[in-house]
C-alpha cells in the first residue's frame, strides 16, 4: 500500500486523551529463546540508541533506525553488525565493557541492562535475522522517504515563531514549517517520533522543541535548530508519548509532561534532566514556567494544576481546588499571562478558567480561592487555550462528543465573549495567537489550518499543511 497516512476511527480514541486512561507499556522480563529483531531488539535500539543514531542526527555517521542501516560501516570503517559474530559487530562492542572500562554507549547515559545486552548478543549469535514485517519496511520515514499523505493528519499542535514569520504545524513523523500566512511550505523537519504531541519555539526563535514518540513504545523530546533545519537534540524518554513542551524565559531549560504521571525538565543544550516531579496521579498533559522561571506549573488528567519549585523540585501547592467535585474531569491545556503569573486552563468540563499562581490565603476545605475568573463553557472538552500577546484576551478551542468543535475568543478581564471563530468543521485540538496579535491559527481533527481575525472571528484563509498524494490505492 505504500507509505501512507490513513486516518481511521482509532484516531478519535487517541485524540480524546482525557477520556480513556491507558497504561504505559512495560518491559517483559522473560527473555525469549528465539530472539526477534522487530519485537525484541528494535525496541531496545529505539529506547537507547536511535536518539543519536537516526537519519536526522547520525552520530559517528551511523544510523540505527532500520535493519539495513545496522549492516553499514561506522565512521571508523568497521561494520555495525556482522550476523553470527557479536565480537565483530561494533554495535555490540559499544554496549559492553572493554578493558576494564564501562560501555562506551549509550554516551553519557546509564549502560543497557544485562538483560538487554544478552538479548542483543543472542540475536546476533542466532544469525541476526531481519523479521521486520513488510508493512513496517514500507512505512520507513526519513529525509529521503518523507511522509506521504492521502488525507490530512489530525493536527495536535501549532506554534508561531516569535518574529511572526513562521507557523509550525505538527504532522506525522515531522514538523512542517509554513510562512505565517499559510502561503508556502518552507521546510519539513522529519524525525523519529510517529506522533508529535506538542511544539514550542524558544524565546529567541532559534530553536523549536517537540514532544511526542511512538504510542506504547517510547517517548521523545526533540530540539531543532530552525535556521539550519537540523536536529540538535533527541532524547528518548519513558515508554509512551510525551506532552506539553514549554521553554524557560531564558531558553536554557525545557519542561514537558509524561504518560508515566511525571513532570520533567531538562537542560536544552545537553538533555540532562534537572527536574523530576511525580506528584500527579495521571498523565501530565501540559506545562508552563512562571514569569521568572522559578516555578513550573503542570496540568493533568488527575483534575489538578500543580505548582513546583524548580530549585528544589518540590511540589508546593495544588493551585486548583482539591475538594472532590470542584473540578469535573481532567485538565488538558495551560497557558500563562505574558506579563503576570496568572494561569489559563482548559479541560474536560469545557470551562476555561484563570487562576492566580501563588496562594495568598490558607487553604480551606471546599475553597477554590486561587480562581480569578471562569468563562462561559464551550461545547465538549477544551483542548487548547492561549492568551493574546498583550494578555487582554484569551482564545479556547474545544471538541464535543458529536464530532464538532468550536474556537471562541473572550475578553480576559470580564469573561465577555468577543467572537466565535467561523469555519470550524470538526474537533479543535490546538490554537495559537500570532505574536503580533494580527491573527489566530486553529486546527484539529479535519487536518486543516484555519487563520482567523482575532477581533471578529472571521475566517481569513484555510490550508492543508501537508502535501497530499494524488495516488490511490487498489481495493
Amino acid at each position: 500500500m505504500g507509505r501512507f497516512v490513513v486516518l481511521t476511527w482509532l484516531v478519535i480514541a487517541w485524540a480524546e486523551i482525557s477520556v480513556v486512561a491507558q497504561t504505559p507499556a512495560k518491559k517483559d522480563d522473560k527473555e525469549p529463546d528465539k530472539v526477534s529483531y522487530y519485537k525484541d531488539v528494535r525496541p531496545i535500539f529505539q529506547q537507547h540508541c536511535q536518539g543519536c543514531h537516526q537519519p536526522a542526527k547520525a552520530e559517528g555517521s551511523f544510523v540505527m533506525s532500520s535493519y539495513a542501516d545496522l549492516l553499514q560501516k561506522t565512521d571508523h570503517d568497521v561494520p555495525g553488525l556482522v550476523p553470527g559474530e557479536p565480537e565483530k559487530s561494533e554495535l555490540y562492542r559499544q554496549i559492553t565493557p572493554r578493558d576494564g572500562k564501562p560501555p562506551a554507549m549509550p554516551r553519557q547515559k546509564d549502560p543497557l541492562t544485562d538483560r538487554d545486552v544478552r538479548i542483543v548478543k543472542r540475536w546476533i549469535e542466532q544469525g541476526a535475522a531481519d523479521d521486520t514485517p513488510a508493512s513496517a519496511r514500507a512505512a520507513l520515514v526519513d529525509d529521503d522517504h518523507p511522509p506521504v499523505y492521502q488525507l490530512p493528519p489530525v493536527i495536535t499542535s501549532l506554534a508561531y515563531s516569535p518574529d511572526s514569520e513562521i507557523l509550525a504545524v505538527a504532522g506525522y513523523h515531522e514538523i512542517l514549517l509554513h510562512k505565517a500566512d499559510g502561503t508556502a511550505l518552507v521546510a519539513r523537519l522529519i524525525g523519529l517520533s510517529e506522533r508529535i504531541q506538542s511544539i514550542a519555539f524558544s524565546p529567541d526563535g532559534k530553536y523549536l522543541a517537540a514532544t511526542g514518540g511512538d504510542p506504547g513504545r517510547f517517548g521523545e523530546v526533540q530540539i531543532w535548530d530552525v535556521a539550519k533545519r537540523q536536529l540538535k537534540l533527541s532524547l528518548p524518554i519513558t515508554y509512551d508519548t510525551v506532552y506539553g513542551a514549554s521553554w524557560s524565559h531564558d531558553g536554557k531549560k525545557l519542561a514537558f509532561g509524561c504518560a508515566d504521571n511525571s513532570l520533567r525538565a531538562i537542560e536544552a543544550d545537553t538533555g540532562k534532566q534537572i527536574l523530576f516531579q511525580g506528584a500527579h496521579s495521571d498523565w501530565v498533559l501540559d506545562t508552563v514556567w512562571s514569569k521568572d522561571s522559578g516555578h513550573l506549573i503542570s496540568v493533568s488528567r488527575d483534575m489538578s494544576m500543580k505548582l513546583t519549585e524548580v530549585a528544589t523540585q518540590r511540589m508546593e501547592d495544588n493551585i486548583t481546588s482539591i475538594t472532590p467535585g470542584a473540578l469535573k474531569g481532567g485538565l488538558i491545556a495551560l497557558d500563562r499571562h505574558p506579563e503576570k503569573n496568572e494561569l489559563l486552563i482548559g479541560g474536560a468540563d469545557g470551562v476555561p478558567k484563570i487562576y492566580q499562581m501563588l496562594r495568598t490565603k490558607d487553604r480551606k476545605i471546599g475553597d477554590d480561592y486561587n480562581l480569578i475568573r471562569a468563562f462561559p463553557a464551550l461545547p465538549g472538552r477544551v483542548f487548547a487555550v492561549s492568551f493574546s500577546p498583550e494578555g487582554n484576551r484569551i482564545v479556547a478551542g474545544s471538541s464535543s462528543g458529536d464530532g464538532k468543535g468550536e474556537v471562541r475568543i473572550f475578553n480576559a478581564k470580564d469573561a465577555k465573549p468577543v467572537a466565535t471563530v467561523e469555519g470550524q468543521r470538526g474537533p479543535v485540538y490546538t490554537v495559537a495567537y500570532r505574536p503580533d496579535g494580527k491573527m489566530i491559527a486553529s486546527a484539529g481533527f479535519d487536518g486543516l489550518v484555519r487563520l482567523s481575525n482575532p477581533d471578529d472571528g472571521k475566517l481569513i484563509s484555510e490550508f492543508t499543511p501537508v502535501p497530499l498524494s494524488t495516488k490511490t490505492t487498489a481495493k
